[in-house]
């Protein structure tokens, strides 16, 4: 296997990776290529598709270029996304007939509030195992058909195809031939009937979503069709694996067992939970999704997504200029020398899991003369520690099971300072993964077990290393008090809803 590579693409919320990895699960060549984002006003986040499968090919190109492996020594090819983020396009010309709306964005949400008022949310949970939420694919769907003229008569005359940006990128690879989805990413639709998996014809008739728009769902471990050798630089290779971003970093952290559960820092954080083949549903606004499919088997997660996580750091970079650069917030937040008085709740885009509040917006309580600088950083990184612990605090009350570990991986998750204050808050063991790219691992691993690269899971084991381990040191007294000061912030930002001032008017 020394000639033979994975190559997985990553294709996240605002830059797109190809990394080549080699059997041992070592990357050999990681290109990064960042790609606009456009928000056409507040609340509304767009990327442009095409935009995206440019940034696709240019890291292709580098990865080969930078570690001189050729394409034809790549046995199969790896795919996780972004996952929700919607495109719509003409089956024929391959043009998107709108920008993709991407899952944080929230123009979507009057719709998804109609479905609520109107008594459809206990279906749509009971079903997909999702709360009705802008957030999801199924009312960006509607909002295309509703806004581009003609789009729902030639949806329904079967001319526009519709993905998530897994879809879109194995229909451009395989230059038009492949219309599919994966397990993972048809779950986030709130579509999806994760019990029969299969499309849910209620709720497509609902939204009046045509089913011909939709792409076949698959297992996230075979081969889905080969890359036309003029987007693979004259080679055909399959495309094998498939998942989508958080549920690719669960396979990646090899959580395999029923229990494990896993943080991912990224641009939002998602804790995702394994819990087994049977899909248990939330009682507390956490969401059921499926994990992955393998072997013939499904596994089911409990999952809560936090929308403001690693861009709460890029705020204070690019908003407000507080740093020059991520590492900066650990050293200031070092230097930080408050008691803990200063909140940050970054709900720019509403709040996640478990309020689900789409009105919310990001609030700051405490602040003080004497506040400086560094104990604003420091905050704003609690923040993200603080909104862990309501999820992990929920998915214990909704699994009944005690999270002695917390697996982590992502960008953040380098942050020394805030892994131990992540531990200390929840009074559990942090593992921080060898390597932090357990998103693009577990789509290689899923690509390579499915053309026989690595030979099942059991080899995938194996080769486990374990990384750092953070153990709480902060006393019981401490985080009661600092967490009850972050339930009131969050409490009081819910309290305020802006009203512009015209229509105060």
């Amino acid at each position: 296997m020394t000639d033979k590579y994975i190559m997985a693409i990553d294709e996240g919320t605002t830059s797109t990776r190809a990394i080549i990895f080699d059997h041992a699960g070592h990357k050999v060549a990681d290109s990064q290529r960042e790609f606009p984002q456009y928000f056409p006003q507040p609340g509304w986040v767009e990327h442009n598709a095409n935009e995206i499968w440019n940034a696709v090919l240019s890291t292709i190109a580098n990865a080969f270029i930078e570690s001189g492996i050729k394409p034809a020594q790549i046995s199969g090819i790896g795919i996780t996304n972004q996952r929700e983020t919607t495109i719509v396009w003409d089956k024929k010309t391959g043009l998107p007939i709108h920008n993709a709306i991407v899952w944080q964005s929230r123009q979507t949400a009057p719709i998804a509030e109609q479905l609520v008022k109107d008594g459809h949310g206990d279906l749509i949970h009971k079903h997909t195992g999702l709360v009705t939420d802008a957030y999801f694919s199924a009312t960006k769907i509607r909002w295309i058909l509703d806004h581009v003229k003609g789009a729902q008569e030639r949806a329904e005359k079967g001319e526009l195809l519709f993905g998530t940006i897994d879809t879109w990128l194995v229909w451009k690879l395989t230059g038009g031939v492949t219309h599919v989805t994966d397990y993972s990413n048809a779950s986030r639709t709130m579509l999806y009937n994760i019990h029969k998996l299969e499309w849910d014809s209620e709720i497509l008739q609902l939204l009046n979503i045509p089913a011909a728009m939709l792409p076949e769902v698959r297992t996230n471990s075979e081969i889905y069709g080969k890359t036309k050798d003029y987007h693979f630089f004259g080679s055909e290779v399959p495309i094998s694996g498939m998942a989508g971003d958080q549920q690719a970093a669960l396979f990646g952290q090899l959580a395999f067992e029923p229990g494990t559960v896993k943080n991912t820092y990224g641009t939002g954080a998602f804790i995702v939970m394994n819990t087994g083949e049977q899909p248990q549903l939330s009682d507390n606004n956490l969401l059921t999704t499926i994990g992955y499919g393998i072997n013939g088997k499904v596994y089911y997660a409990l999952e809560g997504s936090i929308f403001v996580a690693g861009s709460a750091i890029q705020w204070l970079r690019d908003g407000i200029r507080l740093v020059e650069s991520a590492p900066d917030s650990e050293r200031a937040a070092r230097e930080s020398h408050n008691e803990n008085e200063v909140y940050v709740v970054p709900a720019f885009t509403g709040l996640g899991a478990p309020y689900w509040d789409s009105e919310a917006r990001g609030s700051v309580f405490g602040l003080t003369r004497g506040t400086t600088r560094e104990d604003f950083i420091k905050a704003t990184l609690q923040a993200l520690a603080y909104q862990t612990r309501d999820v992990i605090e929920t998915m214990k009350k909704d699994s009944g099971i005690e999270i002695p570990v917390l697996k982590v991986d992502g960008g953040a998750a380098r942050n020394d300072w805030l892994m131990q204050f992540q531990a200390d808050i929840l009074d559990t063991q942090i593992m921080r993964a060898a390597n932090l790219e357990t998103t693009a691992l577990g789509a290689a691993f899923l690509a390579g077990l499915s053309v026989g690269y690595w030979k099942d899971l059991d080899e995938l084991k194996a080769s486990y290393k374990p990384g750092t381990s953070f153990k709480p040191e902060m006393g019981a007294a401490e985080r009661t008090n600092l967490y009850d000061g972050w339930q009131a912030a969050v409490k009081a930002t819910q309290v305020f809803k802006h009203i512009p001032y015209h229509a105060a008017k």
